[in-house]
């Protein structure tokens, strides 16, 4: 799907909603508390079939921040209260690792940086939309992302698995009777694990061994392919801050296929992106070692950052994230890559003006030697961050294809998603207006400290 034409992405998932028969499952970060048509939308697909159910699935910390003004989740409840809880559910994950003085304290603006839900899974019966996405309206507008629809009953119904489970050990948000649009959240008795923001540990050692089942090798990673399939898919999942040990998939799977360029695809080319540019350092490191032809990282420019022209502490993240773009020259420089690897920055207008965009789309495609187009891409949720490996919950997709038709889609969103993109040097981080104050490195050294994660 592509979607940097102007509502495209929103006319497809409206589409899906309307004409699913059974269920329809949404997990993601948080519904934009002005999408009211989109709301509309659900509730006529409701009113028409009464055979069909609606479970939504987003972060408690971003669904509920504005209250007591609109939010996510005065949105969604009215649902509920229409439908009653049998068809419409709307439950709200909280991580385990902001409890007590710390939440009490650190500012709701911020504090998303200690852990999300932060999976955005999409599934209508029997087929799944899976990106890094969520649903709001400048998703819909103006923010360039991915969105790859995958029609297997097979996949649809996993993914379905992994947005029950999730489910089960969050927030039941339920109507409040004194105002409409009002609620509560409760954690109901049959949740299989305690509450996070009781008893966090007894959380976490349930919510493991829950999760753990549904992606050891045995349930997840065998591919979702049929026998003479030029495809196959392998569902990723980063779970760490629920798992002791930690048995994530995500993180090993996408350090495999680096490492395989390093060894087995001299001569590859790769493009990597990531919105929020704050690379893992091994994965950094594994880029920087392949062994190939030409390698392409693609982020946003500080003007198309979803924080340009924030308030507060959150004005800080554009330029934290041009210090780690420039960072990464700096390691290019050293490795010795500059004539094999580049970083272009994204940028479409300026955010906040007239036809201004934002860029958040994040992913992997890899060309093998001698090939035209890709052959794997990895598409979901991951930002490729130390927090997507410690502290949120993601969900990916690593496909593989031998599809020429497929290779050639790959190859023309790896183009589009470049259109607006140019190539900066070391050069350009030393402009008056690419300068980082003392400030800002200030402000993430102490986001570190205190335990959370750009």
């Amino acid at each position: 799907m592509r979607s940097d034409t102007l509502g495209s992405a929103e006319f497809t998932i409206r589409g899906k909603i309307l004409n699913a028969k059974s269920r329809i499952y949404l997990s993601t970060l948080y519904i934009g508390r002005s999408e009211h048509e989109l709301i509309a939308t659900i509730r006529q697909a409701l009113a028409n079939n009464p055979n069909l159910a609606v479970s939504f699935l987003t972060d408690a910390l971003r669904g509920t921040r504005e209250t007591p003004e609109p939010s996510c989740a005065s949105l969604l409840v009215p649902l509920v209260a229409e439908f009653g809880s049998s068809r419409v559910e709307v439950r709200m994950y909280h991580t385990p690792n902001l409890t007590g003085l710390r939440k009490l304290f650190i500012p709701r603006r911020i504090n998303e940086g200690w852990g999300l839900q932060h999976m955005k899974l999409y599934g209508f019966d029997d087929e799944v939309i899976i990106s890094g996405a969520n649903m709001s309206r400048d998703y819909f507008t103006n923010r360039q992302d991915r969105y790859h629809l995958i029609s297997s009953k097979r996949v649809t119904d996993y993914f379905a698995s992994i947005h029950k489970a999730v489910s089960r050990l969050s927030f039941d948000i339920q109507p409040e009777t004194n105002a409409e649009g009002s609620y509560v959240m409760n954690w109901p008795n049959a949740n299989p694990a305690p509450s996070p923001l009781k008893d966090p540990s007894g959380f976490i050692a349930s919510a493991g061994t829950i999760m753990n089942q549904l992606i050891k090798p045995s349930a997840a990673s065998q591919s979702h392919a049929a026998p003479t399939s030029d495809t196959t898919i392998y569902p990723l999942a980063q779970f760490t801050p629920l798992l002791r040990p930690d048995t994530s998939t995500e993180y090993p799977g996408l350090t495999t296929v680096l490492q395989t360029l390093s060894t087995g695809f001299p001569g590859c080319r790769w493009t990597f992106t990531a919105g929020y540019f704050n690379i893992q350092p091994a994965l950094k490191s594994l880029l920087l070692a392949s062994g190939c032809e030409r390698g392409t990282v693609v982020t946003a420019s500080p003007w198309a950052n979803g924080f340009y022209g924030s308030k507060g502490i959150s004005s800080l993240l554009p330029p934290a994230y041009s210090l780690l773009a420039r960072r990464f020259l700096d390691s290019v420089r050293r490795a010795g890559r500059e004539d094999e690897i580049e970083l272009r920055e994204w940028r479409r207008g300026t955010i906040g003006e007239p036809d201004g965009w934002t860029y958040h789309a994040k992913g992997l495609w890899v060309t093998a030697p001698g090939e035209d187009h890709p052959s794997i891409t990895l598409v979901g949720s991951s930002n490729y961050t130390k927090r997507s490996y410690s502290l949120d919950l993601e969900m990916n997709l690593l496909v593989l294809t031998r599809d020429s038709d497929l290779q050639r889609r790959l190859a023309q969103e790896q183009h589009w998603l470049q259109e607006h993109a140019r190539t900066v040097t070391i050069d350009d981080f030393s402009t008056p207006e690419r300068r980082v104050g003392l400030h800002v490195r200030i402000a993430m050294w102490i986001v570190s400290l205190v335990g959370g994660a750009l």
